[in-house]
């Protein structure tokens, strides 16, 4: 025993061969990586509500407000797989302490910035870090646990990931409104600076982990992917204040043919037996493709509306940033109550159906909002809000906890983990394109109150779409006629 103490709890057992530690360290260890998810879930959210002060404060073209968010959360979409990746070859364990101590010190980065520009840089590296990051948390979970308790271990993501959701808007408005020591809106950041340091404290209580047939690292599919996105998206974000010059709808144009050159360089190393970024496999039915699909448009609706929210309370109104934040917690409120009765009632009894409710409540909200922001005097808060937003909420719960696992349901075991990689990274690529392209129109407007109503009218378009789109992935397949 003392042996065992003085090499540590995990250390002694992965020596004798033992998947981990004893008990209490395992549990110990969970909490480390479940920390290290909501942080990062709380770095992405908690901008939201404090970017219009950030404008405010650091100045520049209105786009920049659209940039906090959307460099974070585009660099994270496209290194998401590459990073699992890195896990697999390099060591899981490593690889997520080398993610959190880049995140630590780009979050210092961002909070010592000076200027929009340097901000926006440093939110990018935040955003490769948490790619780092993220991808090693289901692989340590397997490594440290087996049979009931990893489910138990498993389960405990979502809600903690939910906690996180709800915390982060209201987060946000608090420390920014609070200005402790005159840090304004860089303490959204400097908290990170704690939490971060805990995990890489707690980090030796890991196992380390890594792949028995390493991958190999598909760098010029990751090229094109990131050109062909980053393409697609900064014209998206600039080109209302630019006017929409020629050059905006080149540069369209051209990430829309580097995606398409992604996908063929995909499929051609799938053919010749090497390792593209992503599996040809998974689009063998069309079941996966839709929900990719699906993924896209809905967290485009979910992601740009609270940015539209945010936007209109501030800049429109004049509103301080705890207003807003508050404004956003019903919306937080009714989609963790919402996941919780979905997944303990709702999911067994109705299944994959239930997604077409969530879209229902969540178009429901979007109207009502509308109809809230049209009724409302466009100098004043808008009351009934709150109540809309609550609506909102609940949809998203509702869609969101069957919307998983009906999109793994026909992915082969050996295809799950990069499934929901790409799963993970094309929700987040649709949060980017959210921020861009609802918060553009906001922007476009020239009535904060006529923006917010022509932005929800094109959250509630795309939620049809993503309708369609449910439709297509739930479609039995077709009975194969060899058979």
């Amino acid at each position: 025993m003392p042996k065992l103490v003085r090499q540590g709890p995990v250390a002694a057992e992965a020596a004798a061969g033992a998947p981990s530690g004893p008990y209490r360290w395992r549990w110990a260890a969970l909490a480390v990586l479940l920390t290290a998810e909501a942080m990062n879930l709380l770095d992405a959210t908690i901008v939201q509500v404090a970017a219009p002060v950030i404008h405010t404060d650091l100045g520049g073209p209105d786009s920049v407000i659209q940039w906090y968010a959307a460099a974070y959360t585009l660099p994270f979409a496209m290194f998401l797989i590459t990073g699992g990746r890195l896990g697999d070859i390099l060591g899981r364990k490593r690889v997520f302490r080398v993610g959190v101590a880049a995140f630590l010190a780009a979050s210092l980065l961002c909070a010592a910035a000076p200027s929009a520009g340097v901000l926006i840089g440093a939110r990018a590296v935040q955003g490769a870090a948490a790619a780092l990051v993220i991808p090693q948390t289901i692989g340590l979970i397997r490594a440290m646990f087996d049979g009931d308790e990893r489910a138990r271990a498993l389960g405990t993501i979502g809600p903690v990931m939910g906690l996180a959701a709800v915390c982060g808007p209201a987060l946000g408005g608090l420390l920014t409104h609070a200005d402790l020591f005159g840090s304004s809106w860089r303490a959204v950041f400097l908290v990170n600076l704690p939490l971060g340091a805990a995990v890489l404290l707690a980090a030796p209580l890991l196992h380390e982990d890594r792949a028995a047939v390493r991958p190999r690292l598909d760098l010029s599919g990751t090229a094109l992917v990131v050109c062909g996105s980053g393409a697609v998206v900064y014209p998206l974000i600039q080109g209302h204040d630019a006017g929409w010059p020629g050059w905006t709808w080149a540069l369209l144009a051209g990430g829309t043919a580097l995606l398409g050159l992604f996908g063929l360089d995909q499929r051609r190393k799938s053919r010749r037996g090497r390792s593209p970024l992503v599996e040809a496999g998974l689009f063998r039915h069309r079941g996966f493709p839709a929900a990719l699909v699906t993924s896209t448009l809905f967290f485009a609706v979910m992601n740009g509306l609270m940015l539209v929210v945010v936007l209109h309370l501030q800049l429109g109104l004049n509103a301080d940033v705890l207003t807003a934040g508050l404004t956003l917690l019903p919306w937080s409120f009714g989609m963790a109550v919402a996941s919780w009765i979905a997944g303990a009632r709702l999911v067994p009894r109705y299944g994959p159906r239930l997604m077409y409710a969530g879209l229902a409540i969540l178009l429901a909200g979007v109207l009502a909002a509308t109809a809230v922001y049209a009724a409302s005097d466009p100098a004043a808060y808008p009351w009934p809000l709150p109540a809309a937003l609550a609506v909102c909420g609940a949809g998203v719960g509702l869609f969101t906890v069957p919307f998983f696992t009906a999109a793994l349901h026909r992915v082969g075991p050996a295809e799950t983990g990069s499934a929901a990689g790409l799963l993970n990274a094309v929700q987040q690529l649709g949060g980017t394109l959210g921020t861009a392209l609802l918060g553009g129109v906001f922007l476009g407007a020239a009535d904060p109150a006529d923006g917010a109503q022509r932005a929800f009218w094109a959250a509630g378009s795309l939620l049809l779409a993503t309708a369609a789109a449910v439709a297509a992935g739930l479609r039995r397949p077709s009975p194969d006629p060899a058979r």
